[in-house]
């Protein structure tokens, strides 16, 4: 097997072909660093920690070979590689700007765990400054690149994630979702992404992620891949604001397990007023219709009588932005649209955004009207298709905030009801850029998305598809 291949295979295969000794943690991660250096003009790293990678494929390694502790970890071997808004103990968070320098002393949890079940951590992905923006470019660390079109958006704010995935410069990646960050990259990028209810993965040490909005997740190849790693990541820790309930199977059962015939509602109408979906993305939920249709499922279209949720988004995501920039060393050194949002959202008190999160949770169970009796709801993921780089250019927030609606247009929603939703993909635009829909789901219904998420994958198996050279 040539390296290509080999960084190509995605989370669960790479673990596999380590733990059955065809091939070492260490080639693999030299596999994966090479390429990471070869393409770096992508931008989806802001650093690479190659030395310490090298360390820890050696220590799985040494593992494997002794049969004790760590030797049959799910992810052993894999090379992940995290969003800078997580910790990882020696590194700086920059939460994607220069206005922190010191480095964090110990792992996020959600970290630890992809640690402790064999993962080596490969670097730190690039991302917009505190993940305002579906547009992954910051005045410290540039463009995050498509590597279907390097002229492209990735999308964000988990744009840097997505890219390692696409590229084959990471088995798998670490997101956040605050309002489509894992999707909406995930379809630009043409990758499986799930934001799972709220609760499912702690945020540890911190209480939220922009209170009630945020979500930490993994970008993946496959959906197999995806339910591994929220195997690994799911549960409750200490501190945590939300809880979700346990899941109902494991993640991977799920993803390895029929649903039956299911009640499927779609739409093609927005959430967000004011924005028309690109016809190619009608036409590829209309094609998944079709192709759920064929596998047995009831799809009907539905009116899904959105409730308007922009005033509880908006203070938490004001809320969410001060708060990040409060912790940070180095106020001075946030970039002027950043310092411009936090202007605007003064008057945003802390009782204004708790009153939003109480909204939002109100809110989730209006939400529930927009499934019609349906098991999932199934929409487009985005309203048009990645725009050229350099999306942020000159606009201060406002203008940031208009270019993003169409971005976010059908996921943001589901942020601020809590529902798990994932990105699929559906196919290629005429522009070779990868096509997606969004499958969401009841509350603490992962397990139902990923099944049907599998049945896509299969009819389409979007992974065998790779970008670039």
């Amino acid at each position: 097997m040539d390296d290509r291949e080999l960084v190509f295979l995605g989370a669960a295969r790479q673990a596999e072909l380590v733990r059955a000794g065809k091939v070492s943690a260490r080639r693999l991660v030299e596999a994966t660093l090479r390429r990471a250096e070869r393409l770096d003009h992508l931008g989806a790293f802001r650093v690479l920690l190659a030395e310490r990678a090298l360390a820890e494929a050696d220590a799985r390694d040494a593992a494997l070979a002794a049969g004790g502790p760590g030797a049959d970890g799910p992810l052993l071997g894999v090379p992940v590689a995290i969003k800078d808004e997580l910790d990882v103990s020696g590194e700086v968070t920059t939460f994607g700007g220069a206005a922190n320098l010191t480095p964090a002393a110990h792992d996020a949890e959600a970290v630890r765990r992809l640690r402790d079940a064999g993962a080596v951590i490969i670097g730190k992905t690039t991302m917009p400054e505190f993940g305002q923006w579906p547009f992954t470019e910051s005045a410290a660390h540039g463009y995050a690149r498509n590597p279907w079109n390097p002229t492209r958006t990735t999308g964000g704010s988990s744009g840097g994630s997505a890219a390692a995935v696409a590229a084959g410069l990471a088995g798998a990646a670490l997101g956040g979702d605050g309002g489509g960050s894992i999707r909406i990259p995930a379809a630009c990028c043409g990758l499986f992404g799930l934001k799972p209810q709220r609760g499912r993965v702690p945020t540890a040490p911190h209480p939220h992620l922009w209170y009630a909005l945020g979500t930490i997740g993994p970008l993946t190849r496959t959906v197999l891949d995806s339910a591994l790693l929220y195997d690994v990541l799911s549960g409750p820790a200490e501190g945590d604001r939300w809880t979700a309930r346990p899941a109902r199977t494991s993640f991977v059962h799920a993803a390895s397990t029929e649903p039956g015939r299911l009640r499927i509602g779609y739409s093609a109408t927005p959430a967000v007023f004011g924005v028309r979906p690109h016809p190619e993305h009608v036409a590829a939920l209309d094609d998944t219709v079709r192709i759920l249709r064929e596998l047995g499922h009831d799809v009907r279209e539905v009116d899904p009588r959105y409730p308007d949720t922009t005033a509880a988004f908006v203070a938490q995501f004001c809320g969410g932005v001060r708060a990040e920039a409060a912790a940070v060393e180095r106020p001075e050194l946030l970039e002027r649209r950043t310092r411009s949002t936090l202007r605007l959202a003064r008057p945003v008190s802390g009782a204004v955004v708790e009153r939003a999160v109480r909204a939002g949770e109100r809110l989730a169970a209006r939400a529930g009207r927009c499934f019609a009796g349906a098991d999932l709801l199934l929409t487009p993921t985005l309203a048009a298709q990645p725009r050229d780089v350099g999306a942020l250019d000159g606009v201060g927030p406002v203008g940031a905030m208009v270019r993003s609606l169409p971005m976010i247009a059908y996921t943001a929603l589901w942020n601020v009801t809590g529902h798990p939703a994932a990105s699929v993909p559906a196919g290629f635009g005429s522009d070779g850029l990868p096509l997606a829909v969004q499958l969401v789901g009841r509350e603490h219904q992962e397990t139902t998305v990923l099944q049907v998420a599998a049945q896509l994958e299969a009819v389409r198996p979007w992974a065998h598809r790779t970008p670039g050279p």
